[in-house]
């Protein structure tokens, strides 16, 4: 299985929500919905604090819950690949899947499906970043191949701290966070 993720440099981060304006016009969100979304966090005690923007999504995970929560299997993987995605047409919109995600990354479309990043695969599949990746004015996210030791997104995982959000559940998620 190729196995992509997504490194973003929370250091570098601004929080400008360019990605989120990105992804919705890339994939056609309607308007009130998002695949994306940035979170300030604050940490500490004042008067140390440490305040870091998250442009968060789905995680693509190795070992995705909302996979195996799917009755319908309108959840499934994309060709080979960590990617998952949602099949409209087989989705019934009974939210096992959202109840699955610890991550809070799907949403009901208008017309009762469920919805979620895709890592952009249609963009992928031509040899281009994500939309969001390919907006950010301050380059901190990057995109690539995982397992591929000269890939910018293993480089910056080897070299960098970095955490993933709620390794706990086991899903093993694919976006990484360089603190």
């Amino acid at each position: 299985m190729i196995r992509y993720a997504m490194v973003i440099d929370t250091k570098l981060c601004i929080g400008c929500g360019d990605c989120v304006v990105a992804c919705k016009t890339e994939n056609k969100v309607p308007a009130g919905l998002n695949r994306d979304w940035v979170v300030e966090a604050t940490t500490g005690t004042y008067p140390d604090l440490k305040t870091e923007f998250r442009s968060e999504r789905c995680n693509h995970c190795t070992k995705p819950t909302c996979l195996y929560a799917c009755p319908t299997a309108a959840t499934y993987r994309w060709e080979g690949t960590n990617i998952v995605l949602v099949d409209p047409d087989k989705c019934t919109g009974c939210g096992a899947c959202i109840a699955a995600c610890p991550y809070d990354a799907r949403l009901i479309m208008n017309e009762g499906y469920v919805s979620k990043c895709t890592f952009c695969h249609h963009r992928v599949e031509q040899g281009l970043d994500p939309a969001c990746v390919a907006s950010c004015p301050t380059n901190c996210m990057h995109f690539g191949v995982l397992d591929d030791p000269n890939s910018t997104v293993s480089r910056l995982l080897a070299t960098r701290e970095h955490k993933a959000m709620h390794e706990e559940t086991g899903n093993e998620p694919q976006v990484y966070y360089l603190t």
